[in-house]
């Protein structure tokens, strides 16, 4: 048996003011590092976990998160990587944006279908990410708005190279990641359909944690509230 964990950050300064991140690079707030010490604490309650490697986005949100659940658990020695693949999706122009404020502008069935749904896109930003941590990559693969579809096509390459291959040699592995890109990861990972998708939420802080068998097929599922 193995186990990976998904961890979405602590609430970040966006989260409580209720608008768009995507890959917008904001901090944690006051409540968000305490979050982040909390998820350290529950999976000190995992006495069977021992992960051999943190996968976390480029994102400081995440990576902050990461560094707090690492000091409490005394996983300093354990190796990260960081990569764009596991950013939050991209939400286009609405970044910035209030999410009251979008329900107004474009309405509820169609935010909700954005926020929420698999295939639909967000209006486009004028331009892509421009951060100096995107610089060697190839433009084309740098989204101004992506669908969950588009998150999640982003996402699986990384998880198959890199932490399904670890896991299939028995090693057990932590995600530190974002509400949408861990979205898209447990669609695949639990063969959610597409409209069962929308009704999926991941919250700040409270891991998430999978059993697998030899087969890499889940025997188990606990969140850790």
């Amino acid at each position: 048996m193995v186990k990976l964990v998904l961890v979405r950050h602590g609430e970040s300064t966006a989260n409580a003011a209720n608008v768009y991140t995507g890959w917008n690079d904001v901090p944690l707030s006051a409540r968000g590092v305490l979050q982040a010490k909390q998820a350290g604490k529950k999976l000190q309650q995992l006495r069977d976990f021992y992960p051999t490697h943190m996968h976390t986005s480029v994102l400081s949100r995440a990576i902050v998160t990461a560094n707090i659940i690492s000091e409490v658990c005394h996983f300093a020695q354990i190796p990260i990587t960081k990569t764009w693949r596991l950013n939050e999706r991209h939400y286009g122009a609405l970044r910035g944006l209030n999410k009251d404020v979008s329900r107004q502008i474009y309405g509820a069935q169609q935010v909700l279908l954005w926020r929420r749904g698999f295939d639909e896109v967000p209006p486009e930003a004028k331009v892509g990410p421009v951060e100096r941590c995107y610089r060697h990559l190839d433009p084309h693969l740098l989204p101004k708005a992506e669908s969950l579809h588009q998150t999640q096509r982003r996402v699986m390459p990384y998880y198959e190279d890199q932490v399904a291959s670890r896991l299939c040699q028995g090693q057990d592995q932590l995600i530190v990641a974002h509400g949408s890109s861990l979205r898209a990861l447990i669609k695949a990972l639990e063969h959610i359909d597409d409209q069962q998708i929308i009704h999926l939420e991941v919250p700040n802080a409270q891991p998430i944690v999978y059993t697998f068998d030899d087969h890499l097929k889940i025997s188990d599922k606990q969140i850790l509230r």
